[in-house]
């Protein structure tokens, strides 16, 4: 809508100057005019002329209008909101948002009679305004300095191409206006280019985070989080608009976290997906992207880790007919993996294999996977009771949260099915203590759950620079867990290189898993009958000779696999 008055009208701002005889009529219809001519505004065109200073304007419209004159010069660009108004807006009526002090607005205004601007102004920031009068010479370069740092701040990233595909799962017609509305192309380029840069680095996450003075990105690599760019503040948005678009998400809602999926198409034989997640921040919406890359799952058992004896006991479980096998561990120490890997082994044309997963993240070709939803009463033991219906013969669930589950779980697999999931526990021996505590029967457990493996991952040494350790104290290493059967230098320690080389990030690269693989014997079964604790299931394990988290952490670093220190990071209960 144009704020250019009509033919033959003056603005509220010329009335007033003719009012204070500051300007004669006949000169300000002349101004009005040739603004009009020029699709600008007056007081622009009043400026131009060099009849009044942009400060003798200023002074006394806020003497007449009765706001206050704020020289603009002494103002400290820190205390910029971090919502800016519309650029299109700033640029064609001369309005500037200052500061936010208890929700009021305060905005920089040459001509305190333009209302439409200032009704605009309140309805995209949605919240009460304080205008100030400033001289517009000073606001407009005001203006020009932030929308240039804004794109010089874009043009200096290095973006490069977008010659690929960018979608969500299935975004519906109806979303190509949504589209179009956040498809600036700098926020476009710049959300590929940390797509690819992200998985091109081995990122397992992306986090954009926003934050009152300052806008950040950082990937998850090894494990760690690294800080990567900090691009212009003012894309926050634009930013969660594009991303919530694509991943299928309801763009106009802010208020709430959303959930969502999209994928990157690389080329016709590989497909990378991301599960999104939104949480709206005081500052924003912070948005985390986790990758999940299908070729992760077809790596085969043989890449992850698994020593000789732990690999064949895994084996031996899950191509059992029946029974229930448990992998757990904290979030993000690979559980999805080995699950998926277990799955890839057991996947074949005649076994009808069925997963409940909140949410599926690896689609696998010949798997029935079902994405469960608490809110539509869809949960995992829903879902489970549905599958015993489907003549399932391998069933996955994605967790054990609950009471209701664990007993679907182990009634299924005391029925003639091979159920696999994953609880939430530090090691192997209180997993079983977690399903008592539950209150699962003893006797049901002890007849059902035929292995439990817990995990972690831990980085794994840079080849191109791992260093030779050979000042580190027999003392040292007995204190860390070896015994003084291993200190028998037949093996090599290794460190990571300080500041690590091209190759590497700190002198890692990828990481490894560290295993306890712990088969439920009869022994074991009978402390389960007797309500033992984990202590007592501990002690019987290792009597079997099943090695702790930190004894196979230990082999690691004497395969020269990881260092004394990530182990210790890793397993230290």
């Amino acid at each position: 809508m144009s704020t250019v008055a009509p033919a033959n009208k003056l603005s509220g701002l010329a009335r007033t100057l003719i009012q204070e005889k500051l300007l004669s009529e006949v000169e300000a219809n002349a101004i009005q005019a040739q603004a009009n001519a020029a699709s600008s505004l007056f007081i622009t065109r009043l400026i131009q002329s060099k009849k009044l200073s942009a400060l003798v304007i200023a002074e006394t419209s806020a003497k007449a209008f009765g706001f206050p004159y704020f020289n603009l010069d002494a103002f400290n660009p820190d205390y910029l909101p971090p919502k800016k108004i519309d650029e299109k807006l700033m640029l064609s009526n001369r309005v500037l948002a200052l500061q936010v002090r208890n929700n009021v607005l305060y905005v920089a205004i040459s001509d305190p009679t333009n209302l439409h601007a200032l009704d605009s102004v309140q309805f995209q920031m949605g919240m009460s305004l304080s205008p100030v009068v400033v001289e517009d010479d000073k606001l407009g370069r005001w203006i020009d300095k932030l929308i240039e740092a804004s794109d010089t701040s874009m043009k200096s990233l290095d973006l490069g191409n977008d010659d690929y595909d960018l979608g969500g799962d299935d975004i519906e017609q109806e979303d190509v206006a949504q589209t179009q509305e956040v498809d600036d192309a700098p926020v476009v380029k710049f959300l590929n280019k940390m797509l690819l840069d992200a998985i091109n680095m081995g990122a397992s996450d992306l986090h954009f985070e926003p934050y009152e003075k300052f806008y950040r990105v950082r990937y998850r690599v090894d494990g760690i989080l690294r800080e990567i760019t900090q691009p212009p503040l003012a894309i926050k948005d634009k930013l969660a608009s594009r991303i919530k678009v694509i991943s299928s998400m309801d763009i106009s809602e802010k208020r709430i976290p959303q959930d969502g999926r999209m994928k990157l198409v690389l080329s016709k034989t590989r497909t990378i997906d991301f599960r999104v997640s939104t949480l709206p921040l005081i500052n924003g919406e912070k948005i985390v992207m986790r990758i999940l890359d299908p070729s992760s799952a077809t790596l085969g058992i043989e890449a992850l880790g698994y020593e000789p004896a732990q690999k064949e006991a895994l084996l031996s479980a899950v191509s059992r007919p029946y029974g229930l096998v448990l992998v757990t561990g904290p979030t993000g120490s690979g559980k999805t993996v080995s699950l998926y890997t277990c799955l890839n082994i057991l996947n074949n044309p005649g076994v009808n294999i069925a997963t409940a997963e909140d949410p599926c993240e690896i689609p696998l070709a010949g798997i029935n996977q079902v994405n469960v939803n608490d809110k539509q009463g869809l949960t995992f033991a829903a879902a489970l009771k549905s599958f015993l219906r489907q003549d399932p013969d391998i069933i996955m669930i994605g967790e054990i949260r609950d009471l209701e589950t664990a007993d679907m779980a182990i009634k299924a697999a005391s029925t003639g099915h091979m159920v696999l999931s994953t609880l939430h526990t530090n090691d192997a021996p209180s997993t079983l203590t977690r399903l008592l505590n539950m209150g699962v029967a003893p006797f049901n457990i002890a007849s059902a759950v035929s292995l439990i493996t817990a995990q972690r991952l831990a980085r794994r040494l840079c080849k191109s620079c791992k260093v030779p350790m050979n000042d580190v104290p027999n003392e040292a290493l007995l204190g860390v867990g070896f015994t003084e059967a291993d200190l028998d230098g037949s093996w090599q320690l290794y460190g990571p290189k300080e500041g690590g080389c091209e190759m590497c990030n700190n002198g890692y690269k990828g990481r490894v898993g560290i295993y306890q693989v712990m088969p439920i014997t009869d022994a074991i079964s009978r402390i389960i009958m007797k309500s033992g604790t984990a202590h007592d299931i501990a002690d019987q394990a290792k009597i079997e000779g099943v090695k702790d988290l930190r004894q196979s952490g230990l082999i690691k670093v004497m395969q020269g696999l990881t260092s004394i220190e990530e182990v210790e990071a890793c397993t230290n209960e």
